[in-house]
């Protein structure tokens, strides 16, 4: 690939990730909820309850983060935590009545933000684009560099 190519490729892939994020925090902000809240909240939709390090692992962020992002779900009612029986340092995370509420209402949105962010398309192009997107999302992950040392930092919020 030549440099043209490859500068016109990694230009739309950023300004797609800046624009897209800027949208899903504009849209999620009257849900009171922060850009990875939603996230958070729509894996432990699909997956039930979870660790703590599983929600790290499953979003692609660090510990601290879903920590962060935990406390302050807590605090407005939206999930609880308790001490997992296996580990009393871990802590399980799961959906409340509202939580759940929420979630719902994050689908909306994210339905919402999906069908804007392909409008235009085919819908074939459209259906290929997870796809394509995870490819290349897997072949830009953080390499490891020594046990459980990723060389790539982590900008999850």
């Amino acid at each position: 690939m030549d440099f043209a190519q490859a500068d016109a490729l990694n230009q739309a892939i950023r300004l797609l990730s800046l624009r897209h994020r800027a949208r899903a925090a504009a849209l999620i902000a009257p849900l009171g909820l922060h850009p990875g809240q939603e996230a958070l909240l729509l894996e432990l939709d699909r997956t039930g309850p979870r660790i703590q390090a599983q929600l790290s692992e499953a979003l692609g962020v660090e510990p601290p983060s879903v920590t962060l992002m935990a406390r302050k779900l807590e605090a407005s009612g939206h999930i609880r935590r308790s001490p997992a029986p296996s580990d009393r340092r871990a802590s399980i995370v799961e959906l409340t009545d509202s939580g759940r509420e929420l979630a719902e209402r994050v689908k909306e949105v994210w339905r919402g933000l999906a069908e804007e962010t392909v409008a235009g398309l085919p819908a074939a192009a459209a259906a290929e684009i997870p796809g394509l997107l995870a490819a290349m999302t897997a072949n830009v992950a953080p390499r490891r560099t020594g046990p459980g040392r990723a060389r790539a930092a982590d900008s999850g919020g």
